[in-house]
């Protein structure tokens, strides 16, 4: 065939009786067709390209749309099938239809690069169904460059590319191609947990099996009882979904219920090799399609039918998985180099700029609340159906069981939301939003739960999302980790611990506050304790990177490792007790380091990856970052523990914890309980170490009583030890009818540091007791 020519396909008769059609490419076995529809209201002319080939080829041919009166351009194709590549050329104000334009790159038709309210077309480049189930590769993915081009040929406007203007070189042999997908694969039957028996592990596809000891976690846990279940990773399926699937039995082992992915999403940057290298996903190119890069099998399918078999594993194992999923701006970038005229739209903005993409009033993309470039604007009607398209895709048809949202509070601004604007206003504003009120809709529909990262470059929003949402509790983290070292900010502890009933009471309960004190965006649990700042100008595999917080709330525990270990059974202890429902990172059980990096977001390297050799050591941070490289190091920052040789005691004692959340249900309530101790729901009742009066704000011992009431699994007296000297906690209070028995002091006096005890295993403990130093004593209540 000749360059820059496609033969038409046959296309059936086109009826306005199709308009229930659904957007995207949907396959009818029994008539071997595909619908394809795009929608594109302003666009005057859309031409589908069906392809053999993700790059290398041009168009094998191509089929030109009809527009219905609802912005939607349509067709029925015959012979075409699951497996099918295809693309779209459009045409729109800006860009004329001139029967001059051919393939190949041409400047036939062009009138400007911005048009009318601001739309941009430009029939050169070749763009990616935004419904696509499937995605290729990215526009910055190695083949681009394999293919003798690199992104700069996406890009618009008159600037230079090769000896041209950018607008008339053409993408057809580069650019990411939509796949037609039909699979029947099961996701097996959702869990459907209640919310606050909840517990979350927040973890990366990639990285939670990528590293070589994936493959040996039988061995790396042979000494930890009730982790029998758990199998190797096979060499080919590290890093993959089929690899997370086979962790299962560990995460139903270590007390979680939930694992919770980082972007699944195919976006821009995941690709090793990759110009623009974004490890963690949140630069989103497709939102129905799963990242190709993390499957093992990568043909045309493969990545969706490996997803769905990891879903069915999940459930099988009786888990839940959340997926982080980012609407709130995609990987298409921005105006480059502040020009208008330029962008580099693969997807959604070479169809409809205005509908999908804040603008001001230069038509320029707006990079306010994101600072990433271009700001998607939920408040357009397309926007909107299409974040809900592709949430009801991911449960309806993937699997999933909740998902967290990215800079939640952008979906929720007004189109002309202003940092300076009214806060009471915006707030109401958000509270009523379409969208907002749309997702929690579609989430009590499909009993699903909807998780709100509740901040973004203009404001923290906790507690002004409608009723339903739960979010992630920045306010808890920030309170814990003041707390544990020593700030004194009694009131806020309190508050956070006891559920922070002013922020969720209304959402309905305290199983709406995820609580968490480290997440992916930051410090590990141990780097928290080690660092008292962040460290991303590191050599290669733990940096550089750029960006990340200043403001850490971070405290090296005085240089010494053993304290290091209490602190962080301090801060599991503490977060397995609180009300509201715990997540912790992946990897913080085994004592995982960055070296002191805050935000990896770049780096999809073997000093990121769970290296779960970690687990069978005494001295964690001591293992070999790479088996193959003894001058590879961590930073010892956790040193050698008392436990046996063989055995991570930061695992055992997370473990245990886990273990005592899922297993006690006091610890997994919706009701905020009663004031005083013996009512029938679950009280939190604080007081000082002597249990005879209330808190003093700058008090850093705290005692807690945990009064199960009716609910049962027995009383828990928290004794929380801040101080840097070791503090009598009373009893007497609350001694009658009950004994007491010690399961939790993370104190470092226990030279073999086994800092739990089974309920009837535990000292029991008759008068007043002694909290060392920075520790958390935990007692449970047994009938006398």
């Amino acid at each position: 065939m000749a360059e820059g020519v496609a033969q038409p396909l046959s296309v059936a008769p086109t009826t306005w009786a199709t308009e229930t059609w659904p957007l995207g490419a949907a396959y009818d076995p029994p008539s071997s067709t595909v619908t394809f529809a795009v929608a594109a209201p302003a666009a005057t002319r859309v031409v589908l390209e069906i392809y053999g080939a993700a790059t290398g080829q041009d168009a094998l041919a191509d089929i030109d749309l009809a527009i219905g009166p609802d912005g939607v351009w349509r067709g029925r194709v015959e012979h075409v099938g699951p497996g099918t590549l295809y693309g779209y050329r459009v045409w729109g104000p800006g860009w004329d239809v001139d029967p001059a334009w051919a393939r190949g790159g041409s400047p036939a038709g062009f009138v400007s690069d911005v048009a009318g309210n601001g739309v941009r077309f430009n029939p050169n480049k070749v763009l990616t169904d935004p419904y696509a189930m499937e995605i290729t590769h990215s526009p910055h993915s190695p083949v681009v460059r394999a293919g003798g081009l690199d992104p700069g040929v996406f890009g618009t406007g008159g600037g230079d590319y090769r000896g041209r203007p950018r607008r008339e070189h053409d993408t057809g042999r580069v650019a990411p191609k939509a796949v037609v997908v039909w699979d029947q694969t099961s996701t097996g039957s959702r869990p459907r947990l209640p919310e606050e028996s909840s517990a979350i592990f927040e973890t990366h596809v990639v990285g939670l099996t990528r590293h070589r000891s994936a493959g040996e976690l039988r061995a790396s846990l042979a000494a930890f009882p009730g982790f029998e279940e758990v199998v190797d990773v096979p060499s080919e399926l590290r890093g993959t979904y089929a690899g997370a699937a086979l962790v299962a039995p560990y995460l139903t082992a270590l007390g979680f219920t939930t694992v919770e992915f980082l972007p699944v999403h195919e976006s821009t940057g995941c690709e090793q090799g990759s110009d623009a290298p974004n490890y963690w996903g949140y630069a989103t190119l497709g939102f129905f399609a799963p990242n190709r890069s993390y499957a093992a099998d990568r043909s045309l399918g493969g990545p969706t039918r490996e997803f769905k078999a990891m879903m069915a594993a999940f459930h099988e194992a009786g888990l839940e998985v959340y997926l982080d999923v980012v609407y709130n701006h995609t990987g298409e970038g921005g105006n480059w180099g502040g020009d208008p005229n330029t962008t580099g739209f693969t997807t959604l903005g070479g169809f409809a700029t205005p509908d999908y993409y804040a603008l001001t009033d230069e038509n320029t993309l707006v990079d306010g609340a994101t600072g990433v470039d271009n700001q998607v604007d939920a408040s357009s009607p397309l926007a909107s159906q299409l974040i809900l398209d592709s949430l009801t895709h991911w449960t309806d048809v993937m699997g999933a069981d909740g998902f967290r949202f990215d800079l939640a509070p952008v979906l929720g601004r007004s189109p002309d939301a202003h940092p300076r604007d009214d806060v009471d206003a915006q707030k109401q504003f958000m509270r009523c939003h379409p969208l907002l009120v749309g997702i929690e809709a579609l989430a009590e529909k499909r009993d699903i739960e909807v998780i709100a990262e509740p901040w973004d470059l203009w404001g923290y929003e906790i507690g002004n999302f409608p009723p339903g949402w739960a979010a992630w509790n920045g306010k808890y983290r920030d309170a814990l980790r003041r707390f544990l070292k020593g700030d004194g900010n009694t009131g806020d502890f309190v508050t956070m611990v006891a559920g922070d009933y002013a922020d969720f009471a209304a959402e309905g309960g305290p199983q709406r506050s995820v609580n968490f004190v480290t997440a992916h965006d930051g410090f590990t649990m141990a780097d928290l304790v080690s660092y008292p700042g962040k460290v991303n100008d590191n050599d290669m595999p733990f940096g550089p990177s750029n960006g990340g917080s200043d403001d850490n709330l971070s405290w090296d525990s005085g240089g010494d490792p053993g304290l290091r270990r209490q602190r962080i059974r301090n801060f599991w202890v503490l977060l397995f007790l609180s009300r509201g429902v715990p997540m912790v990172v992946g990897g913080d059980e085994l004592g995982r380091t960055q070296n002191g990096n805050n935000n990896p977001y770049n780096l999809n390297t073997i000093g990121i990856w769970t290296n779960w050799a970690m687990a069978a050591s005494n001295a964690p941070t001591q293992v070999r970052v790479d088996p193959d490289d003894a001058d590879l190091a961590y930073n010892d920052i956790l040193g050698t523990s008392g436990a046996p040789v063989g055995i991570n005691p930061i695992l055992g004692f997370a473990a245990y914890v886990a273990r005592l959340r899922r297993d006690h249900p006091a610890l997994r309530q919706r009701a905020y309980g009663d004031l005083e101790r013996g009512g029938s729901d679950v009280s939190y009742l604080f007081s000082d170490p002597r249990g005879q009066g209330g808190r003093v704000g700058g008090d850093r011992s705290v005692r807690l009583l945990i009064d199960a009431g009716e609910v049962g699994g027995g009383d828990l007296l928290v004794m929380v030890n801040m101080a840097d000297e070791a503090v009598d906690f009373g009893l007497a209070d609350v001694a009658e009818g009950q004994q007491w028995r010690r399961i939790v002091d993370t104190a470092g006096i226990f030279p073999d540091e086994v800092n739990a005890w089974a309920s009837d295993e535990g000292v029991v403990i008759e008068n007043d007791y002694r909290a060392q130093a920075w520790s958390v004593v935990v007692l449970l209540s047994v009938p006398a």
